[in-house]
């Protein structure tokens, strides 16, 4: 299964306009729902979903929904910033918290 096969089994985000990663009162990302992010947007939405915040184990599980767009992301750090946030979450053990924005 590739990424936008993965995309199509997860919850739909039409009732967003956007969602942020904060770390504490600080708004670290905002991933919004338009093109080039809603994709990320869909993403994190059901990693939220399923566990309540993006920590270690939500950043792995990430990293596996994304498929083919992680080796990319690794091989080219910059290019996938929402894959790299994952990938350093993951590797630094942090957990960031998620405040949806409605539509």
């Amino acid at each position: 299964m590739n990424f936008a096969e993965t995309l199509a089994t997860l919850p739909t985000v039409d009732h967003l306009a956007a969602l942020e990663l904060l770390d504490g009162d600080t708004i670290v990302a905002r991933i919004e729902n338009k093109p080039g992010q809603a994709g990320s947007l869909r993403l994190y939405h059901a990693l939220f979903q399923e566990f309540g915040a993006i920590d270690a184990i939500a950043a792995d599980r990430g990293l596996v929904l994304y498929r083919e767009h992680t080796a990319d992301a690794l091989t080219h750090p910059g290019k996938h910033p929402n894959i790299d946030r994952l990938s350093a979450i993951k590797a630094e053990g942090k957990a960031l918290a998620i405040r949806l924005i409605a539509a």
